[in-house]
């Protein structure tokens, strides 16, 4: 039994296999230096982080050779018509390190959950009020433009805070002039920080996995794209100082 988790560098498996199928392939494929499928077949499970205790099936592959740095695996059809649709409830204690485990000592502990319609496509827009959402999660939307996450976010302008969720503090933001939140928003899941002075220190010192570890997105305020800069800059002043964040965060003016 294969367990995908979040790798080192802060990367979902979720969030890989819906950006592209054979980039969750590889997960499976790689083999580094230990031996981990010692067996003829693999159940793929990733990681279904929206949920608790949740996992997606990722198909069930038979390895047909195990190279230096990689496993030739086949994947088995007659599982596929499950793939990305079969969600596992599953809790994995902290002592279950590494990705690999001897399925029968797991099995009776495997129980379906859901059956998805379709294969899962990533998070569907929940409406502006009900984004509480992960760093990684908006990652995966922006990256594919999912439409309906982008033709909503494009409409509006607003008010908008991030929390680094190891530490509770905040930053306030705010989308104005020609850009919505979607175009704002996108500069943080391409850089990290936005260009934000402390959230560009702060990346800089640990990285893209801190982002992607820490970071959660959520709206306070929204607003027409004919709203003026002016009142949007006024109810961004006002957040500030409601969250404290300049002085218990990262806003700096």
């Amino acid at each position: 039994m294969h367990l995908a988790c979040r790798n080192e560098d802060g990367i979902n498996p979720l969030d890989q296999y819906v950006a592209r199928r054979e980039k969750w392939i590889g997960w499976n494929e790689w083999k580094g230096a230990k031996n981990d499928w010692t067996r003829e077949y693999i159940l793929a499970l990733m990681e279904f982080y929206p949920r608790r205790d949740t996992w997606l099936f990722g198909g069930v592959f038979r390895v047909l050779e195990r190279g230096a740095e990689r496993y030739d695996l086949e994947e088995v059809e007659r599982f596929s018509k499950f793939e990305g649709r079969l969600l596992f409830s599953f809790h994995r204690y902290q002592g279950m390190r590494g990705r690999a485990y001897y399925l029968e000592s797991y099995l009776e502990k495997l129980e379906v959950r859901e059956i998805l319609p379709e294969r899962y496509s990533g998070e569907a827009f929940c409406g502006f009020a009900e984004i509480r959402h992960d760093f990684t999660l908006l990652e995966t939307a922006f990256q594919n433009e999912r439409d309906d996450w982008k033709s909503a976010l494009s409409s509006v302008k607003g008010v908008y805070l991030i929390t680094d969720k190891s530490n509770g503090k905040m930053y306030v933001g705010s989308a104005y002039g020609d850009s919505g939140i979607w175009s704002r928003w996108a500069c943080y899941l391409g850089t990290g920080h936005g260009w934000n002075d402390e959230l560009t220190k702060l990346i800089k010192k640990n990285g893209m996995v801190y982002a992607r570890t820490n970071f959660q997105f959520a709206l306070l305020e929204v607003m027409a794209m004919t709203a003026p800069d002016k009142a949007i800059i006024e109810r961004e002043c006002h957040w500030k100082n409601v969250l404290q964040s300049r002085e218990r965060g990262y806003n700096k003016n």
